[in-house]
This record gives C-alpha cells, structure tokens and sequence, in this order.
C-alpha cells in the first residue's frame, strides 16, 4: 500500500495488515482461480478472517479486488487538491498523475499490473472498474467547477484515453520506474494524436 506513516496505535496496525493480508491473497487468488470462480468465503478462510470483518474493511469482493486502481484515483484526487491549478489543464493532468505515480510504493507497483489483468478477464470486475472510473471523472470536473463544461469533460476524456495508453505500453513489461515515462511519452503525443489525417 502507499505509506504515509505507520499508524499510531497497536490497534490500528493490526487492522492494517489485516486489509493488507486481504488485499495480497485476494489477488494471488484471483489471479490464479479467476476472480468469477472464486467465492468470497474461500478468501476468508484464507486469510481467517470473518465476513463482518471483511465488511469492516471492504464494500464487496469487487472492492477488494480494486484496491490498487482505487488507491491510485484516492491519491491523484489528493494531489489534484494540493496542485496549484494555471497554465494548459492538460499539463496540470499530467503532472498530478506523475506526482500520484511518485506517491506509490513497491507493494503497489507490484499488485497493481495483476489487477489490471483482473478486470481484463472479468467482466464483472470490468464494469465495477469502469463505474468508479466514471466516478473520479465526476470528480475530477467537480474540482475544477465545470461539471458540464462539454470542452473539460472532452479533456478529461482525453486525459483517461492517454492514461490507458500509457498502460498498455508499460503493462508488457510492468517496471516500476518506467511507467511515468510512459505517461510523459503519451501525453507528448497528444496534441500530434489529434492532427492526424487519413
């Protein structure tokens, strides 16, 4: 997970590694049984836990499954607050998802290619993963004051086409230090993207 600080209390150590050993297990179990064909219960049982503590920390198994994708739009929609917001809202996109990728640690760069894997392979995980996608978008033109500015919600379209791009070129690969450069490369082909001729 992406650390900023141990929690303070023995207590709350203990429920950190609690959704840590869920988080972990639930991928390498997805990834090996298939997130459709695995119940709930068999995760439990794994990591020993019951369902209402599950339910303590998680919505549903899709939930967990999410965790480093929603991780990620969690810190980006910090960073976007923190950034001070002039010049091309293009830049301020690219430069708050470097600073967001800067922000995850090794145990996220590591889950994170296995769920993108995930929602490839399910459907239902694929349709979660496009609704909370839908839901940081909102977001994100909610910050900025345009909800329904037709020109920002083009951008941020924009902005998440670019982001996948700059996933299925790293995703072969996966290498922690080459992702923000892989973002760099897609943004800088934006503008020539939409000069293109037939």
């Amino acid at each position: 997970m992406t650390t900023f600080g141990q929690p303070a209390t023995l207590r709350e150590r203990k429920k950190l590694r609690t959704r840590q050993a869920l988080v972990d297990t639930a991928i390498s179990m997805f990834s090996e049984r298939g997130f459709d064909t695995t119940p709930l219960d068999a995760l439990l049982d794994v990591v020993e836990v019951s369902r209402r503590t599950f339910f303590r920390h998680f919505r549903s198994k899709e939930d967990v499954a999410l965790t480093a994708v929603k991780q990620l739009w969690s810190a980006y929609l910090d960073v976007l607050d923190e950034t001070e917001k002039s010049g091309a809202l293009v830049d301020v996109f690219r430069d708050a998802m470097l600073a967001t990728l800067d922000r995850m640690d090794q145990d996220w760069y590591r889950r994170f290619p296995a769920t993108l894997r995930l929602i490839e392979q399910s459907p239902s995980l694929n349709g979660h993963s496009l609704q909370h996608c839908a839901e940081i978008q909102a977001e994100v033109a909610l910050r900025l004051g345009g909800p329904h500015r037709l020109e920002l919600r083009l951008l941020i379209e924009f902005f998440v086409a670019t982001w996948r791009c700059a996933l299925d070129e790293w995703l072969p690969a996966c290498a922690p230090g080459e992702l923000p450069e892989c973002v760099r490369r897609a943004f800088a082909a934006m503008d020539d993207s939409m000069r293109l001729e037939a």
